[in-house]
């Protein structure tokens, strides 16, 4: 429990740090120094070692290469969830797992619903179907012990499971053009990966050495980027092959936190969340893709997780935790509509520049997940509160055994 704690703390900081990147740029994005904030996210940057060249602005090295590493330590927690974590049983996984692909379907088939006159933008169906647990989990700690231990386990599992439907939709349909010679030095990769991982080689240099090869082969090929930082992330080794030492797994994992927490998750929003609103009137607001994209956050996924999980308890599929009930549930259900860091990326993946969207794309982000994290706030206070004063006071017994 000690790591889930270190978890929660890191998550929920990182989350405040994320909502002042926001902030700033959105305050930039709309003040007499926008110009400075486009010109240092089209800044050009470029690597060249012998013939290989990478030659990207500033925004692309955030997306494809910070969020890489963002999505390398996703894939850690997917693993190690999985093998020892909340997901290793049935009995376990069932409960989030259910409630998560509620979480997904539904937002994406009102997003779907709102735009099945515009055919043209139907290809962001997926961007509200992500939950964004740094958000999430920061706005619920602000009730401190108020909410049971069990509904922030639900919500971390959940995203989790989120997390990884977001992995299988990127690389799915969002892959284009793809360059065969890359996909064979990116498979050459892989088979590395696994060979050191058969051989049980522990040591984390070597893997990520082979990483770094394989982010190039994918960036080359045409598949995102970022999936590179999953797939190396499960070769990881879990066990350290000694009888009593530090998991490499988890070592990378406690590594990792601060520095996605509190550098690759702000510095993507800050380059993503700036909306200018020059020139962009009220129909703008209202138009299919910001609709779709705030109905999807603010409806989709309170009425997918909290709809489904009923569903799922009702007949009998599972079961809820003792120590919860209906209100809380619903209020973290709509705390799962806060989709900030992976609604704005999948949408970069979804919508060019060249289709005018990506105004569209995060006013659409930033009002559904608003609306979401203000709403999941209230309903969960007056939840924690009015569970805490229907709860017996403890006894003297319970208070000071001593004193029995």
């Amino acid at each position: 429990m000690g790591m889930l704690r270190e978890f929660l703390r890191l998550e929920a900081a990182g989350g405040i740090i994320l909502i002042l990147a926001a902030a700033a740029a959105m305050i930039l994005a709309n003040s007499p120094l926008e110009w400075l904030y486009d010109e240092l996210l089209d800044t050009p940057v470029e690597v060249r070692v012998g013939a290989l060249h990478l030659a990207k602005p500033l925004i692309l090295w955030i997306n494809d290469g910070l969020m890489a590493v963002f999505f390398f330590l996703v894939g850690l927690e997917i693993k190690r969830e999985l093998l020892t974590g909340h997901l290793s049983s049935f009995n376990q996984a069932a409960f989030p797992a259910t409630a998560a692909v509620g979480g997904m379907a539904i937002p994406a088939a009102v997003y779907v619903l709102i735009n099945l006159g515009s055919p043209e933008t139907l290809s962001g169906w997926a961007i509200p179907a992500a939950t964004d647990i740094a958000f999430a989990l920061g706005i619920l700690s602000l009730l401190g012990n108020r909410v049971p231990a069990s509904l922030k386990i639900f919500l971390l599992a959940l995203a989790i499971i989120d997390d990884l439907g977001a992995i299988v939709i990127i690389a799915v349909f969002y892959t284009v053009d793809l360059s065969v010679d890359a996909l064979v030095i990116a498979a050459v990769c892989v088979t590395t990966l696994f060979g050191l991982a058969l051989f049980r080689v522990r040591r984390i240099a070597p893997y990520i050495l082979v990483g770094i090869v394989l982010w190039i082969a994918v960036l080359k090929s045409g598949v995102h980027a970022t999936l590179a930082g999953v797939v190396l992330a499960f070769f990881i080794p879990m066990r350290s092959g000694e009888e009593e030492g530090t998991s490499p797994l988890e070592h990378l994992e406690h590594m990792l936190h601060p520095w996605v927490a509190f550098l690759v998750m702000p510095v993507f929003a800050f380059g993503n969340a700036g909306v200018s609103f020059d020139d962009m009137s009220l129909a703008d607001m209202f138009g299919p893709v910001p609709l779709g994209i705030a109905l999807g956050l603010f409806i989709g996924k309170q009425i997918g997780v909290f709809g489904t999980a009923w569903a799922a308890v009702k007949f009998g599929i599972c079961r809820m935790p003792s120590d919860l009930n209906w209100p809380l549930l619903y209020g973290v259900s709509l705390l799962t509509g806060v989709g900030f860091t992976m609604s704005l990326f999948i949408g970069t993946l979804a919508f060019d520049d060249t289709v005018g969207q990506a105004a569209g794309l995060r006013l659409g982000v930033l009002a559904g997940s608003i609306l979401s994290a203000v709403c999941g706030y209230l309903v969960l206070r007056f939840a924690a509160n009015r569970r805490s004063a229907t709860e017996p006071a403890p006894s003297v017994s319970e208070e000071n055994p001593t004193q029995a």
